[in-house]
C-alpha cells in the first residue's frame, strides 16, 4: 500500500506497520491511523504520516537523542489503553517543530508519543515533569 504525501513523497507501507491512535493526536483527533518511516539513512528523524489524510505528516525524533537521561513514568491509564505488558513493548517519540535555521529546530519532550510496538497502538502522553519543555532545542 502507499500514500503520496505532497511534502514527503511516496510512502509505501504494509498493513502490519499501521499504528492506531484511538484518541487521534491533539488537533487531529479524527485521524487515527499512521505509519512511521525513516527520513533517510543516518538521519535521527522519522516521519509519522497519516494514511487517512495524505496532507498530514509530522517529523518525529527519539527523545533520547536530545536528552539521553530522558525518563518518564507511564500512568496506569496509558498502560491499560495501549495494552503494555513490559518495557520492551514501548517506543517513544517526540514531535519536532522545524525551522529554516537548524539551531531553531525543537522537539516536544513534554508530550511524547507512546507506542506499543507489538499491538501497534499509540497515544500522546502529557507529562507533569517541569524539566521537560514543549520546545527543547534538538541541536545545541
Amino acid at each position: 500500500m502507499e500514500v503520496i504525501s505532497p511534502i514527503h513523497g511516496k510512502i509505501q507501507y504494509e498493513e502490519d506497520e499501521v499504528i492506531k491512535f484511538e484518541k487521534g493526536l491533539p488537533g487531529f483527533d479524527t485521524l487515527k491511523k499512521y505509519v512511521i518511516k525513516a527520513v533517510g539513512e543516518g538521519s535521527p528523524f522519522n516521519i509519522l504520516q497519516s494514511i487517512e489524510d495524505k496532507d498530514i505528516g509530522f517529523v518525529i525524533i527519539s527523545p533520547f537523542i536530545i536528552k539521553d537521561s530522558y525518563e518518564i513514568k507511564l500512568s496506569e491509564e496509558i498502560i491499560k489503553n495501549l495494552n503494555i505488558q513490559k518495557e520492551d513493548d514501548v517506543v517513544l517519540y517526540s514531535l519536532v517543530t522545524l525551522s529554516e535555521k537548524v539551531e531553531n529546530i525543537t522537539a516536544n519532550l513534554k508530550a511524547p508519543l507512546v507506542i506499543n510496538i507489538n499491538d501497534k497502538k499509540g497515544e500522546q502522553y502529557i507529562l507533569d515533569k517541569e524539566e521537560y519543555k514543549i520546545k527543547t532545542k534538538v541541536f545545541n
